[in-house]
């Protein structure tokens, strides 16, 4: 006589993913595989998921990937290896994308906010100062914001409001005039011939009106040619309209000259 395999047919009645084991002639266990939970008759995938979330951050999905098999990835917002996840402010980096002058908050996940701080204007992503200050940012006008500060002159720097007619500073660059002036200690009155108090006017502003009077006392005449504003019949407004805190800045393509 011999022993009979209880696993020889049918892998002994056990599940496909499970061992047959035999145990006394005719008898035998069945256990199932690596990976695999039941009886040995029926075998399930473990899903390691669904008990303690995998080993993962609780901000990290987990995603089985094969029996008792997964991999964990840290949610969107959040950096690391899936088993730790920290989470990405905005506002670390480059302050979020606001500007230097915001402050940047994160409100939630991807999201923030960006609000100019006090004493600046803006939408948080552009902020922008006093006139003085913004002067000075500018390329294009910080020619004579070097002149003011040269000749201490700050009336711009108080609350205002003012309205500034800046020469172009390849303007005040090149024109021989700005030397002699200097010279002959007359420059204080040409800058603040530029300069409008008690008014902040826009373009649209000064479309409707025909005269302004400067710090230095005497009037600026505007008036409307081939599409531009012009000041004193020879200044044109080249660029418009930058706001400031207490103020706007125009430039324009001339010097004017009281």
């Amino acid at each position: 006589c011999s022993a009979i395999d209880a696993c020889k047919t049918s892998n002994g009645g056990c599940s496909a993913k499970a061992e047959c084991r035999r145990t006394t002639p005719g008898n035998r266990v069945c256990v199932c595989n690596a990976g695999y939970t039941g009886d040995g008759i029926v075998c399930m995938e473990i899903n390691p998921c669904l008990e303690n979330h995998g080993g993962c951050d609780r901000n990290a999905e987990c995603t089985q990937t094969g029996p008792n098999q997964a991999v964990c990835n840290c949610l969107k917002g959040y950096s690391g290896d899936g088993k730790k996840c920290t989470y990405i402010s905005l506002c670390s980096q480059s302050n979020g994308g606001c500007s230097e002058f915001a402050i940047c908050n994160d409100t939630e996940l991807t999201e923030r906010t960006c609000t100019c701080k006090h004493n600046y204007i803006g939408d948080g992503f552009k902020c922008r100062g006093n006139i003085f200050q913004e002067l000075l940012r500018d390329s294009n006008t910080s020619r004579f914001y070097f002149h003011l500060e040269a000749l201490s002159i700050r009336d711009i720097a108080g609350p205002g409001p003012f309205t500034l007619f800046v020469p172009h500073t390849d303007v005040l660059n090149r024109d021989p005039q700005v030397k002699e002036w200097i010279a002959r200690g007359v420059m204080a009155q040409v800058l603040r011939y530029h300069i409008v108090g008690c008014a902040s006017l826009l373009y649209r502003d000064l479309m409707t009106i025909t005269n302004v009077t400067s710090l230095h006392g005497d009037p600026i005449h505007i008036s409307y040619s081939q599409n531009s504003l012009v000041l004193n019949n020879k200044a044109q407004i080249i660029l418009s309209d930058a706001v400031g805190t207490n103020g706007v800045i125009h430039v324009i393509n001339q010097i004017l000259v009281p």
